[in-house]
């Protein structure tokens, strides 16, 4: 059987330098032949199953022997489903040992599936299970449930949005990775956790595993930002079911995602922490697709800074806002993905170079973040009193950065008290983006980037600052918006991004998850009641927006998606950390002074020293 044109067009986007002629199809045709791509053996039971066949399912019951080649893991799949209950393992080959791999279907896990299609309340929530909800919770659980994502009758994942009067939902009906989260951690806190590892799985499967030259290809190790899945009809009435990838090509401005990856390694360990199953990030294909992720982050390039170089449109902010170059919220979350890896790693003889590796980026990293994106009114008066054009080792104003830079408005901003702080939204040679970004800095508290008086001092902040960061609906995704000539330059007038709408200084509910579980870790749980009571006053009575518009968020966006999910999610998530505060420790992470004690930090005439035990240690007071 060939391929139609749909999967030809799915596979090609994975891996298009191979395979990618008809002809060379046709060379492996029991790629395509069947639902089922099996080898039987001794276990009739058992699978042996390519790793770049192309998802989808059918009802059709046929066999063919499948040919396992070395080669095998550069080319991605999903996995391929039947309505035999027998293949629910799947084999992967790894040089001349073949090991068995559990996917997704574990005993135990048919209750939560219940769980996750209906509204079964006898499930143990694993001490949930006492909690009632109200009225908005409920409706809540009932619109996120509605938005679950079936493959080969498996969840998947959840929709952006589901609003039933939308007829023209452009990519809002895919499944998106960073969408995904708030709602994986609402499951995985209501003890659900089948669609959550199905997910990771089934998006590991889709990442890149290609090394190509074309410049329209994603590179090796890359996740998508989103996948969809896709119904494709066959003959007599059949129809099989595709998970089809993007990584990009159809984002706006064309973007490919860097936060994906990191956000993914992230849930595989929140996975793990919360349902103490720590068998998944053990996984052979799991531990490779992490390594690829770190592989990707930590390769070497031209940058002399430890933080990741990085486009506009490449995170949340996925449209031209200027923060091209170095912007906190990838390097906040990379750090946090750093060490993740750095803690679900194997440790052998292959890994040792690679968990180096991780830990001297950590080290310089933290170290970058704190010294050089902070600033509060001392360290604004510094750079207001700054020289440049300091041609030294010893310099002062080491990115030559010119004090005409400090605009009036955050010199009028930022708060008299030295208690009070943030990170900077990025830095570059002669520039400072002195806006205030919420996810970056919140995160930055959450991953301990910061140091524990830093992160104080951000929440300090926007309890100063409550009525311009949150305002009428939390939280904004950056203080202040772009306005007249710089929206013009920085934006190229972008009509959705207007000043205080959108990622233009918008107020996002979704970010609420991220303020709880920031103000939880550092003690604050007060300042998250506070927005999630503000919150709940209009989110069911708007129809659970995107996002909010002007200065103090008092109106629904101009062009909000309504039952946005992650709205839904993120207000979830922040409801059960706070009636389950001890459990948000699982997904945040404290100081971690070995990683300061090997910083290198110090640039002096006779090269590279590394930090003191006590120097590295009062880094945590900066």
């Amino acid at each position: 059987m060939i391929p139609s044109q749909c999967i030809l067009r799915a596979f090609t986007r994975i891996s298009p330098s191979k395979y990618i002629r008809d002809t060379a199809f046709r060379s492996y045709p029991s790629r395509f032949s069947s639902c089922i791509n099996q080898y039987r053996n001794a276990d009739s039971d058992r699978i042996i199953k390519l790793r770049n066949v192309v998802p989808f399912c059918t009802d059709r019951q046929s066999s063919v022997t499948a040919q396992v080649v070395s080669e095998a893991r550069s080319l991605s799949a999903s996995t391929t489903c039947a309505n035999d209950r027998t293949l629910d393992q799947i084999y992967t080959k790894n040089g001349l040992n073949v090991k068995p791999l559990v996917v997704e279907r574990l005993k135990g896990h048919e209750k939560d599936e219940e769980v996750v299609n209906g509204d079964d309340k006898s499930v143990n929530r694993d001490g949930f299970e006492g909690v009632k909800s109200n009225d908005l919770e409920e409706e809540a659980w009932r619109l996120l449930r509605d938005s679950v994502v079936t493959y080969c009758d498996s969840p998947v994942g959840t929709v952006a949005a589901k609003d039933p009067t939308d007829t023209m939902p452009s990519n809002y009906d895919q499944v998106f990775i960073r969408d995904f989260v708030p709602s994986a951690l609402a499951f995985l806190l209501k003890g659900e956790s089948e669609i959550v590892r199905n997910f990771l799985l089934h998006t590991l499967q889709l990442q890149s595993w290609e090394k190509t030259v074309d410049c329209y290809s994603p590179g090796q190790g890359l996740m998508p930002a989103s996948f969809k899945v896709r119904t494709l009809p066959l003959e007599e009435d059949k129809f099989e079911e595709v998970l089809d990838p993007d990584f990009g090509e159809a984002a706006i401005g064309r973007v490919a995602p860097v936060d994906s990856g990191l956000w993914w390694i992230i849930l595989l360990r929140a996975y793990g922490k919360i349902t103490g199953d720590y068998s998944l990030q053990e996984r052979i294909d799991v531990q490779t697709g992490i390594k690829m992720i770190a592989n990707l982050c930590l390769a070497d390039g031209f940058d002399m800074f430890p933080t990741l170089l990085v486009t506009d449109g490449s995170c949340m902010i996925d449209r031209r806002m200027g923060i091209h170059g170095h912007p906190l919220e990838i390097q906040a979350l990379f750090y946090s993905a750093l060490r993740s890896s750095r803690e679900m790693i194997t440790v052998n003889d292959s890994s040792k170079n690679i968990i180096k590796t991780i830990s001297n980026r950590l080290s310089a990293l933290s170290f970058h973040i704190r010294e050089n994106y902070w600033v509060d009114k001392n360290k604004i008066n510094e750079i207001y009193r700054y020289k440049t054009e300091e041609y030294s080792m010893d310099a002062t104003n080491k990115f030559n950065i010119y004090p005409e830079q400090v605009s009036p408005w955050l010199m009028d901003w930022v708060p008299e008290s030295p208690d009070s702080g943030f990170l900077i939204g990025n830095l570059q040679p002669a520039h400072m983006d002195f806006r205030f970004f919420t996810l970056g800095n919140l995160w930055s508290i959450i991953s301990s980037l910061g140091t524990p008086k830093q992160n104080q001092a951000i929440l300090n902040l926007i309890e100063e600052k409550w009525n311009d960061l949150v305002g009428h609906m939390p939280l904004k995704i950056c203080y202040p918006a772009l306005e007249s000539s710089e929206w013009h330059i920085i934006t190229g007038s972008d009509p959705k991004n207007t000043p205080w709408s959108y990622h233009n200084g918008g107020s996002w509910p979704t970010l609420l998850w991220q303020f709880t579980l920031a103000c939880i870790k550092m003690g604050r749980s007060e300042l998250a009641e506070k927005a999630v009571t503000m919150a709940e006053k209009r989110l069911q009575a708007d129809r659970w927006p995107e996002y909010y518009d002007t200065r103090d968020g008092k109106f629904i966006g101009k062009q909000s998606r309504l039952y946005q999910t992650w709205t839904i999610a993120g207000f979830l998530t922040s409801k059960q950390l706070l009636q389950n505060p001890e459990i948000a420790s699982s997904l945040f992470w404290e100081e971690d002074l070995e990683l300061l004690e090997s910083c290198v930090c110090v640039l002096t005439k006779s090269g590279r020293k590394k930090c003191s035990r006590a120097a590295a240690k009062s880094q945590i007071l900066i």
